[in-house]
């Protein structure tokens, strides 16, 4: 059975004294979870105050976002060899890095290698937007980001990547897609795994749902035996994302 997961992706939101109190109050309920992994994704500044509020508990923690170099002069950037001293997760491609930062397939792809080679368990996000959702595009766009953003891998190294499909016309517009979108493309995501790595890993592979996701709508999710979880934004910024980890760890339970 695939073990679920729980991820809150902070985005530009709680600086280290901010973050180091709401990691405060959501770390013993959290911990009192099982059967689902929990991961926070701090903004990298409040990365340090957190990893110390998360000591000694079994909660993930991760970043938001990586280099594509491994290390050198690029001022601003931080290598996925830093990371790992204080993370053990990282989002990679998410839609707001390839909307607004222009990143491509490629350049994701770039990434996510160099994640696997630091032992950091990569997040890679795929997704449409609105426009083509409405042309009847969505297959076209997810295929090409598929097999752009995961080809070519690591064999040895693809059990250790999460993909998360984030329909972007859905991500903090308050407006979900509905579990049959979801699964339509979750589905597709695994079939394309499946013809880049094999049957077993795309049986295996977990896949998050992520977009406007909350505590009164994460259950119609999580009843898709297909859909592994959220990569939950606004959501992971209130208690409820407690009730939200609940319900993914509560809904696989057994299963």
């Amino acid at each position: 059975m695939r073990t679920p997961i729980a991820a809150g992706n902070w985005k530009m939101n709680f600086g280290p004294r901010q973050a180091a109190q709401f990691a405060s109050v959501i770390r013993d309920p959290l911990r009192a979870i099982s059967g689902a992994e929990i991961v926070l994704f701090p903004p990298f500044i409040s990365i340090p105050a957190v990893h110390q509020i998360l000591a000694g508990t079994t909660i993930g923690l991760g970043a938001q976002n990586l280099s594509d170099q491994p290390g050198g002069a690029y001022t601003g950037e931080v290598a996925a060899s830093m990371i790992a001293e204080l993370c053990q997760w990282v989002i990679v491609g998410h839609s707001e890095r390839r909307h607004y930062y222009g990143e491509t397939d490629a350049l994701v792809n770039s990434k996510t290698r160099l994640a696997l080679s630091a032992n950091l368990t990569p997040i890679v996000c795929v997704g449409e937007d609105l426009e083509d959702r409405e042309a009847n595009l969505t297959e076209r766009v997810i295929t090409t980001q598929v097999r752009g953003s995961l080809g070519d891998l690591p064999a040895e190294q693809i059990g250790r990547v999460v993909v998360a499909y984030e329909p972007v016309w859905a991500i903090g517009t308050g407006r979900a897609a509905t579990r049959q979108d979801a699964e339509d493309v979750i589905q597709l995501i695994r079939a394309l795994m499946s013809e880049l790595y094999g049957q077993g890993v795309a049986d295996n592979t977990r896949i998050l749902y992520g977009g406007s996701v909350t505590a009164a709508n994460i259950g119609e999710f999580m009843a898709s035996p297909q859909i592994d979880g959220a990569l939950v934004g606004g959501a992971s910024l209130k208690p409820e994302f407690v009730d939200i980890a609940n319900v993914i760890a509560s809904s696989k339970a057994g299963a």
